[in-house]
């Protein structure tokens, strides 16, 4: 297997930002689906206690009164999630399109790989001095997870956009 070479210069070049959006969306809902199930096996019935940590950047430490089911919580907390997932993929994108990192799925996965570590270091370190419950969520499965969000939202949109280029 051989590797293409490609210089990684800075070109200003828009990205597919449909693209970006949907691979928030996606990503989102991986990490998403990844959380439930790692807090279901992991915590000792804090199956929601993501929801109200998530969910308290927006309502306020109010929010981790408690843990249990509260559909109003778990509503922001989608909200919130999303939110966040696709204002994470749009910068991806710029990344992506702007240095030309869609030369090869290898290339593509390495920099979503990079951007979730990058992610989850501004989320849980940075924006701790903000919101100092999320400390709460720091750990080898939250940096996995990021990995993984970084990773899904790159392949996604590098497959939508590759797509959009083929059609238009």
């Amino acid at each position: 297997m051989e590797l293409e070479m490609h210089p990684h210069q800075w070109e200003r070049r828009a990205p597919d930002w449909p693209a970006a959006i949907v691979s928030g969306l996606v990503a989102g809902a991986v990490l998403m689906v990844m959380d439930l199930i790692w807090s279901s096996i992991m915590s000792s019935g804090d199956t929601w206690r993501s929801s109200h940590l998530i969910s308290a950047i927006v309502l306020g430490p109010s929010a981790l009164q408690d843990n249990a089911f509260n559909m109003g919580v778990v509503a922001v907390a989608l909200v919130t999630h999303y939110a966040l997932g696709v204002v994470f993929a749009l910068c991806l994108a710029f990344i992506v399109a702007g240095f030309h990192y869609e030369s090869s799925v290898p290339m593509i996965e390495t920099i979503g790989a990079m951007f979730g570590i990058g992610v989850y270091v501004i989320s849980m370190h940075g924006w701790s001095h903000v919101f100092p419950w999320i400390t709460e969520l720091r750990g080898w499965a939250t940096l996995i997870g990021h990995m993984v969000f970084g990773m899904t939202a790159a392949l996604t949109y590098w497959k939508l956009a590759q797509r959009g280029r083929v059609a238009g």
